[in-house]
């Protein structure tokens, strides 16, 4: 053997060399990823609480529109004030006349669509409506447990 190469074993001889992992790492690495994995679980179960008030939001918007809708098709309702409400409407009313049936069905379908506890108010004055949705919205991160949106149309 040439020295140099003889130099190189004997150094190499001393140097321990290691074969594979101590369980101390894969036990930090096992911690690492379970703590990723549940912050994502974390995010996902967020998203669908926030993505939850997003749609009762969009339903309340789409309802209040198709209440606009009804009233526009009965005027004389609209203007003998059949359709104003005196307080929140949260049980569906008994139906009469044409304007309560139009209230029985979109409170029923605000209870059906969005939430058991949604309510509804209709206050107009001269042909200036403002339709109000109120619901609990406290599943939603950050949310109030009453949720109010108004919308306001001249019919």
């Amino acid at each position: 053997m040439k020295p140099a190469a003889a130099l190189r074993m004997k150094a190499l001889r001393g140097v321990p060399r290691q074969h594979g992992m101590s369980l101390i790492e894969v036990m930090v690495s096992v911690l690492i990823v379970s703590t990723g994995l549940l912050g994502a679980a974390a995010m996902q179960a967020s998203a669908l609480r926030n993505n939850q008030g997003s749609y009762e939001r969009t339903q309340s918007a789409i309802l209040t529109q198709g209440m606009f809708d009804a009233m526009r098709a009965n005027m004389p309702g609209v203007t003998s004030n059949n359709y104003n409400s005196a307080d929140w409407v949260c049980s569906v009313p008994s139906t009469g006349s044409l304007a309560a049936s139009d209230i029985a069905r979109w409170i029923g379908t605000l209870k059906t669509q969005m939430n058991t506890d949604a309510c509804g108010h209709i206050a107009c004055a001269a042909n200036v409506c403002t339709v109000r949705v109120r619901w609990d919205d406290s599943r939603a991160t950050g949310g109030d447990t009453q949720q109010i949106v108004t919308t306001r149309a001249q019919l």
